[in-house]
């Protein structure tokens, strides 16, 4: 039996014992991941607008507090890593709760910038300890089946986008408008959510390491050395593709409405495409999970480039339904199978033994990705369109998608015979 197979084989989803362990921390994971986003880049975009219209802010500030949001989400990476290494994965679930319910109820008492720029770098920093960096850590260690099984996690974070509007909507609804209490429900329920997946996370891993334990001959982790890895092209495209989505992603979020509108499209509609496009990622996240266990993840990477460059060129000259529809899901397609596929790749290119360190890597180096909404709107007022932004954004997963179709699969010095 070879060494990839031996390994697979003492994965608690596929042993001879069956354990329920495993599902219990996925479902926690897919909640944390749900909830952080929610509570974080979903809401803050929804309730903005009624916290600049209350304080008097101007839009410059409005928007440098988004920005905290995303840098100190990215600047924070390594630590969860550094944490789970140190202390177990319990600590960066502990803390983050902690941290992420602090900065939702500064929010809640916000009255003026500090508070309001001090809370939503709480708030980065609190999602990145519960979500993406830990999740995919611990599931690819309980999971053979890693691409079904980070379709269904990823596929969580996409529907706490989707709902995190809805729950803003339906907070400010029921208390007669009052969006200070959005922030003190999202931090009830992310306070309740954390606490009750640090628990069963951390017994559920406990549970794992015994079964590894005590399987015959058990293997040590496979993988690339950290230093290894970074000299590689690969996993620089890797971080590339990672990067792209992101930038898609973002930029669409924030210019697609405001470029829409001033293309003579109704707001209704512009905000409807954007909630289609939200939709096709939680689609196309949950079907290239299950897709990826029978395909090459590079295919899968290499159609989530295409699709996110032609779906966001689109969007940049949209002016009647038929492309207003062809922006939407193919930049949903692609946003979703980017991040997926690229992900995944990571674990199988360079190996499970260091993946938290070089994902954490991956996920601090994308910070710049924050600053898309600076250099639209730099485009915007001097061009007076926001066409060019997309352009220009579109054309860094097109580079990656020809980069990575001739660069083959990563070789170790060792490997090569």
């Amino acid at each position: 039996m070879s060494q990839a197979a031996v390994a697979a084989s003492i994965a608690v989803d596929a042993g001879e014992r069956p354990s329920r362990w495993p599902y219990a921390v996925l479902a926690c994971f897919s909640l944390l991941l749900f909830l952080g986003f929610a509570s974080t880049f979903s809401a803050l975009g929804v309730t903005l607008p009624n916290m600049v219209r209350e304080m008097g802010w101007n839009w410059t500030q409005a928007g440098l507090g988004f920005t905290l949001l995303g840098v100190s989400c990215a600047a924070s990476s390594y630590l969860p890593a550094k944490l789970i290494r140190r202390f177990g994965v319990r600590a960066p679930l502990l803390l983050g709760t902690a941290v992420l319910c602090s900065g939702l109820l500064c929010l809640s008492r916000t009255h003026s910038l500090p508070p309001f720029f001090a809370g939503t770098i709480l708030c980065g920093i609190g999602y990145q300890l519960i979500a993406m960096i830990p999740g995919t850590h611990v599931l690819s260690s309980m999971f053979s089946r890693r691409s079904l099984t980070f379709g269904i996690y990823f596929t969580s974070g996409s529907l706490g986008g989707v709902a995190g509007p809805w729950i803003v909507l339906s907070t400010m609804t029921a208390f007669d408008g009052a969006w200070r209490m959005v922030w003190i429900v999202l931090a009830i329920a992310v306070f309740l959510a954390g606490t009750l997946s640090t628990i069963i996370v951390g017994r559920g891993s406990d549970s794992h390491q015994r079964a590894v334990s005590d399987a015959p001959a058990p293997l040590a982790e496979e993988g690339w050395p950290v230093r290894a890895a970074l000299r590689t092209p690969q996993f620089w495209l890797l971080f590339g593709a990672y990067f792209s989505q992101l930038l898609i992603l973002s930029c669409v979020a924030s210019m697609s409405v405001a470029h829409l509108t001033q293309m003579k499209i109704t707001p209704a509609i512009a905000a409807g495409m954007l909630s289609l496009e939200a939709l096709v990622q939680v689609v196309a996240r949950l079907l290239g999970g299950v897709i990826g266990e029978f395909v090459s993840r590079k295919l899968l990477l290499l159609c989530g480039l295409a699709a996110a460059t032609v779906g966001v060129w689109t969007l940049s000259i949209a002016r009647d339904d038929t492309a207003l529809v062809i922006y939407a899901l193919l930049t949903g397609v692609g946003v979703g199978l980017t991040a997926l596929s690229s992900t995944l790749l990571l674990l199988e290119y360079f190996g499970k033994k260091h993946n938290l360190e070089l994902f954490s890597i991956i996920c601090t180096l994308v910070a710049v990705s924050s600053f898309n909404s600076l250099v639209g709107g730099a485009i915007r007022d001097a061009t007076g369109s926001f066409a060019l932004a997309f352009q220009l954004f579109g054309c860094i997963p097109a580079l990656i998608f020809l980069a990575t179709l001739v660069t083959p699969r990563p070789r170790r010095a060792e490997d090569i015979v």
